[in-house]
C-alpha cells in the first residue's frame, strides 16, 4: 500500500526546524510569511517580547482595492513593500527573513525581493 504524503505536517515539522535557529529580537525582528491559495501575509515579530510590530496582508484595507487576486505573484510584491514601508516607518532596517517551511520560490521569494528592494536589509 501507498502512504499519503502530509504536506501541511512536513510543512510544520521544516518551520519548527527553522524556527529553532532563527529568532527576532526588538533590533532585529523576524519577517514571517504565511500563505494561503488565496492570500499572503507577513508581520515582523519581536520572539525576546512576544509582539508583533508590523504587519500586511492582501486582505489589508490599504492594499485591498490595487490587488484583484490575493493569490498570486503581484499580490507578494505589494505585499513585501508595503511591510518594508510600515518597518522603514517604525525605524526598523534590518530583519531575519522566516520562509515558514515554504520553499523559497514564487510568491515567497517575491514578497523577499520586494522588501529588499523596498530598503529592508536580510
Amino acid at each position: 500500500m501507498f502512504k499519503k504524503v502530509d504536506r501541511k505536517a512536513s510543512r510544520q515539522k521544516k518551520q519548527m526546524s527553522i524556527r529553532n535557529k532563527i529568532s527576532g529580537t526588538p533590533e532585529r525582528p523576524r519577517l514571517s510569511v504565511f500563505r494561503s491559495n488565496t492570500n499572503i501575509f507577513a508581520q515582523l515579530i519581536d520572539d525576546v517580547n512576544g509582539v508583533t510590530l508590523v504587519s500586511a496582508s492582501t486582505i489589508d484595507k490599504a492594499l485591498k482595492g490595487s490587488i484583484t487576486n490575493g493569490g498570486n505573484v503581484e499580490a507578494a510584491k505589494a505585499v513585501g513593500k508595503a511591510i518594508a514601508e510600515r518597518a522603514k516607518e517604525k525605524g526598523i532596517d534590518s530583519i531575519v527573513f522566516d520562509r515558514s517551511g515554504y520553499k523559497y520560490t514564487g510568491r515567497v521569494a517575491a514578497l523577499a525581493e520586494a522588501a529588499r528592494e523596498a530598503g529592508l536589509s536580510f
